[in-house]
């Protein structure tokens, strides 16, 4: 089974929306009370957080036992997926079984406030209504956005096909330039997002600069359009990756690019590309390709990255000399046996190759050859 998110709007009467508001408020209240306490006395276990925080923040806020308990989950939670946390803004409010209901035959939510149980109809699509047939969710996620409206994302679990072992493997080679090229010839370009990003970093350094009152709200309005629009992005290019693979039956093959920032960060470079590296956002493709495959049943695996730009796909040839590639911008050409190709494309053919490795053990393995030496890649280092 694979758990998504399914994003449903609220259609929210005028008078309820101030009981809304009021739980919000008292939701991030409580938070920010966890914290200030989690943060004192440096306790970061939930169940030992509960004991010292439970009584204090239920009088403090008025909020019903599960909004507490749902609460210090959400500090313990973010704590864990982030070195820093920031102050809670009253925007979501997490949801369980006990303070959630959906109820499919009417197209309504029940959603428990500090008022009490309320209902509030869905104003959802087709879409939402696939996804939601024959579910009976437990969590949920109750949201307002800068607009003043009101959504809920209801987690639900989606069957998954099982991964067949298919010989047939695509590889993707992750970049910059491209921010994606497979090896059966298809890319990505990334100008566009790069372009995105030159600009809204001009437009935060001059917003910063000035320093006036508003200045804080529009670098947060910026940096949610930025998002936005890579989330956008990485979510098109994951869907037409999986369906290519599901197409020709096909697993997946990625480079393992774990630490790749903080290893490119030890190299001395400019502050614009330290800048356009660290805002590369390979890894949230990574997830989205990762839970798009596994609905599809398109395997995915990870090899290493090692060679995989600086060897000929055809003959598997490394230049001799240390430090130089045979691969120069988008142009790739070997000194050895003279193949010629996209730069991109040629790295991807190594990936899959290195794919059929690990979806097939039973296979000799890829090598390659430097300075007339044959370097094997056994499957145990794959």
């Amino acid at each position: 089974m694979q758990t998504i998110s399914v994003k449903c709007k609220l259609q929210v009467p005028v008078e309820l929306r101030s009981e809304i508001d009021r739980t919000l408020q008292g939701f991030a209240a409580a938070c920010n009370q966890i914290l200030d306490v989690a943060n004192r006395e440096n306790c970061w276990n939930t169940t030992k957080l509960h004991h010292k925080t439970y009584k204090a923040v239920r009088e403090a806020t008025g909020l019903k036992a599960n909004h507490v308990c749902q609460a210090i989950r959400r500090v313990i939670g973010n704590a864990k997926a982030v070195k820093q946390i920031h102050k809670f803004r009253p925007t979501s409010i997490n949801l369980d079984v006990r303070t959630f209901q959906y109820i499919e035959e009417l197209q309504t939510v029940g959603v428990t406030l500090m008022c009490g149980r309320v209902k509030f109809k869905l104003s959802i699509g087709n879409y939402q209504l696939a996804l939601l047939k024959g579910q009976s969710p437990t969590a949920a996620t109750l949201n307002k956005t800068k607009q003043g409206d009101y959504y809920i994302n209801i987690c639900v679990d989606l069957p998954t096909d099982p991964n067949g072992r298919t010989p047939k493997v695509i590889g993707v080679d992750l970049g910059r330039r491209d921010i994606a090229t497979t090896s059966t010839g298809k890319s990505w370009s990334g100008e566009q997002i790069q372009a995105t990003r030159d600009r809204y970093s001009k437009v935060r350094a001059n917003v910063q600069s000035k320093r006036t009152r508003n200045s804080r709200r529009l670098l947060r309005r910026f940096s949610g359009k930025e998002h936005r629009f890579q989330k956008w992005l990485n979510h098109n290019i994951s869907k037409q990756l999986v369906q290519e693979a599901k197409q020709l039956n096909a697993s997946l093959a990625f480079e393992d690019l774990t630490n790749i920032r903080e290893s490119l960060n030890q190299k001395p470079r400019s502050k614009p590309e330290r800048r356009r590296t660290n805002n590369w956002a390979f890894y949230q493709l990574r997830l989205f390709v990762g839970y798009k495959a596994k609905i599809a049943g398109v395997p995915v695996v990870f090899v290493p990255p090692a060679y995989t730009s600086q060897s000929c796909s055809r003959c598997g040839h490394i230049h001799p000399v240390k430090g130089k590639s045979y691969r120069n911008g988008k142009l790739f050409k070997c000194g050895h046996c003279g193949f010629e190709h996209d730069a991109d494309v040629n790295a991807a053919m190594n990936i899959a190759a290195l794919g059929v490795c690990v979806s097939n053990p039973e296979s000799p393995g890829m090598s390659c050859q430097l300075e007339g030496q044959l370097f094997l890649f056994p499957i145990s280092q794959i």
